[in-house]
């Protein structure tokens, strides 16, 4: 029978690995730091009383006893290659082609992975137990780093859960958070010595120092995202790995998407890349997976790389400078944005004055404040944000920056988002924000309004012209001769511009609305599918969440639009105006499931169609619009100057159709 302590060290084990596991893997801690503290400590003084008891899986052990003599190398029983990479969305699209090919066309479920900047490792754990831990190295062989990843707050010791394999080697980052770097220069600053540049630098010095006890003091971080060698796992997809890591207690990589055909993961790049300002870690890209094992076992690797995998980065800038002032300015939706006024600075080729702060949860979380030296990052398209305060160039204490409780414009009392981080101002009359509507309304990516441009926007809004977007299409000659700036021969070309703006069609339309949610790929999805306004309409949030790509979070978001005090008279006036509110010519069809389970593909130049009209005129039939041919494919619709495509669908027999014959298989 086991003895008293023996039982009360093991039920302490267990419960510091319960908290451990929903503190970092969860993220739903149920005990304060304080109290934990107290189990761990209560767990070493019955260790020290029992020294015959402690085992190397303890959760006391993560800090060595004493430095090793040097790193050893280790072979990889599965090497760890490399993974190709493109900062070429066109580049990008050329790879699912070929992936697509590789596979026969058969459909691909893409997974989108943030590609963390830290340090590659290998975590080997043996009937739960974890045994080893190697660096990348050369792919082939890898440094002995296990007295390092013992510890890693996040890497478990033991593995927790059921039916865990006998032999699981698990791929994954290290990593320092942008916090804990504040924190660590901090105590440099402290100690009379030099702060760490980056994350990535302390990460990567640290996990192959040889003293384990000082690599414990940089508090190293694991997210986990592939497999190495193992027996018996279980899962089919990544998705479910990904899953039966958390059941383990192993740390994932979070915000992980899986989704059904490129472009939509493609899109979710982009939306990625433009919310890089809520992590506290460096991310240096976006990894794209095939989901299933199956396609990635018979897709296969060349020698340097996996074929079932990109990385699709941009270029990052990073610069120091100071923050002077935090002002904030309204949005379209209301969202009230703090914006920083820099210290003009290099970065990227251009001087940068100005850095968004996002929303108030995020200079609270960053502690930033007027008067600090800030590290001001760019990385794509985005406009520069504030990764992280140098606090120990914080000679003495500064204030910390009051957000409003009215809006600076209306002085509406400003509301935040029930269980969200956006505080904003909830008055649809706000001068501001009809501004900003406006502006958006007549973009080239909206309803592409010709010669309306930021500086005439303001008149129109400032002299009471336009209150809304209807005001638009009733603007007259006299008024607009009348502005400053506007002669006849602009104000007419305008009109004329409006005027045209009425064919838009519906995608255009509810891109341009400023629905919460919406953006050009969700409207063009929704229009494909719907055709039209009223059918649009007709369809509850329960209907329009079975959509492809849409999901109950954007559905409930257009329907509360489309029924609201403000969307629906919004969109009745539009209408009674002569705005088209069908798509293009297929508005007024009832779609139907003719094309149901067929595959189509799309090649050469057509009269009467865009690559993208008849694309969402396949879909909104059933059928699936397909980049390459193979003998899966059902159709090739060919217009002129059709070529390999073409050439490649009569070699394998697939039938070919023309335009008219492509628009007689719709109606039979």
């Amino acid at each position: 029978m086991p003895s008293k302590p023996a039982e009360e060290i093991a039920q302490l084990r267990e419960t510091i690995r319960r908290h451990d596991r929903k503190y970092y893997v969860e993220a739903a801690p149920e005990i304060t730091d304080l109290e934990y503290d107290r189990l761990l400590t209560e767990l070493k003084q019955l260790e020290a009383a029992h020294p015959e008891l402690i085992t190397p899986d303890s959760p006391t052990q993560r800090v060595g006893d004493a430095p090793v003599e040097g790193l050893k190398q280790v072979e990889h029983r599965v090497p760890m290659l490399s993974i190709d990479n493109t900062y070429s969305l066109d580049e990008l699209r050329q790879y699912a082609a070929r992936a697509e090919k590789l596979l026969g066309g058969e459909p691909i479920e893409w997974v989108v992975e943030l590609k963390i900047d830290g340090v590659a490792v290998s975590l080997l754990y043996e009937r739960g137990v974890l045994v080893r831990g190697l660096t990348r190295g050369n792919g082939r062989v890898g440094d002995d780093i296990t007295h390092n990843v013992r510890t890693v707050v996040d890497v478990p010791l033991r593995l927790s859960g059921d039916s865990i394999p006998p032999v699981l080697e698990v791929r994954g980052e290290i990593y320092m958070t942008n916090s804990d770097l504040v924190a660590l220069n901090e105590r440099q600053r402290a100690k009379g010595l030099e702060p760490y540049a980056n994350t990535r630098n302390v990460t990567a010095g640290s996990i192959r120092l040889l003293d384990p006890r000082i690599c414990a003091e940089r508090r190293l971080r694991l997210f986990c995202h592939g497999v190495g060698y193992v027996e018996g796992l279980r899962a089919a997809t990544h998705m479910e790995f990904l899953d039966e890591l958390r059941g383990y207690g192993l740390p994932p990589t979070p915000r992980v998407e899986c989704f059904g055909s490129f472009e939509a993961a493609v899109e979710h790049c982009e939306q990625l890349i433009g919310e890089l300002h809520e992590l506290d870690f460096e991310i240096d890209g976006l990894v794209l997976k095939v989901n299933r094992f199956d396609q990635r076992e018979r897709m296969g690797s060349t020698t340097k790389s996996p074929r079932w995998v990109i990385a699709y980065k941009f270029e990052k800038y990073e610069a120091t400078t100071r923050l002077n002032a935090i002002r904030v300015q309204v949005g379209k939706t209301g969202a009230i944005t703090p914006v920083a006024d820099l210290e003009p600075v290099e970065l990227a080729g251009t001087t940068v004055s100005r850095a968004s702060l996002h929303n108030a949860d995020e200079i609270e979380r960053k502690d930033v404040r007027p008067g600090d030296v800030v590290v001001v990052e760019k990385a794509g398209k985005i406009i520069p944000h504030i990764v992280r305060v140098e606090k120990h160039l914080r000679q003495h204490e500064l204030p910390r920056f009051a957000f409003p409780t009215e809006c600076p414009e209306c002085g509406h009392r400003l509301a935040k988002d029930e269980g969200g981080v956006y505080i904003r101002c909830p008055n649809p009359l706000c001068p501001a924000q009809l501004k900003e509507r406006i502006r958006f309304f007549a973009g080239r990516n909206a309803m592409d309004i010709e010669g309306l441009g930021d500086k005439l926007v303001e008149q129109l809004v400032t002299q009471g012209l336009v209150g809304g977007y209807g005001d638009l299409y009733r603007l007259t000659l006299d008024q607009l001769i009348g502005l400053e700036r506007m002669g006849k021969k602009s104000a007419e070309n305008l009109l004329a511009g409006i005027e045209a703006s009425k064919t838009r069609g519906l995608a255009r339309l509810l891109a341009a609305l400023s629905i919460r949610h919406v953006g050009t790929r969700v409207a063009s999805v929704l229009a494909g599918h719907f055709g039209s306004i009223d059918r649009l309409l007709a369809a509850d949030a329960a209907e329009l969440s079975q959509v492809n790509e849409i999901g109950p979070i954007i559905a409930q978001s257009v329907y509360d639009y489309l029924h609201g005090d403000f969307g629906r008279p919004t969109i009745d006036e539009l209408g009674e105006l002569g705005v088209a509110m069908s798509d293009d010519r297929a508005a007024d069809e009832e779609a139907s499931n003719v094309l149901a389970g067929k595959t189509l593909v799309v090649t050469g130049t057509l009269k009467r169609y865009s690559r993208e009209e008849i694309e969402q005129l396949i879909t909104r039939h059933g059928g699936r619009a397909a980049s390459s041919v193979s003998k899966n494919t059902d159709y090739v619709v060919a217009g002129e100057k059709a070529g390999s495509k073409l050439e490649k669908a009569q070699k394998l027999g697939v039938a070919v159709l023309t335009e008219d014959q492509f628009e007689n298989l719709l109606v039979q």
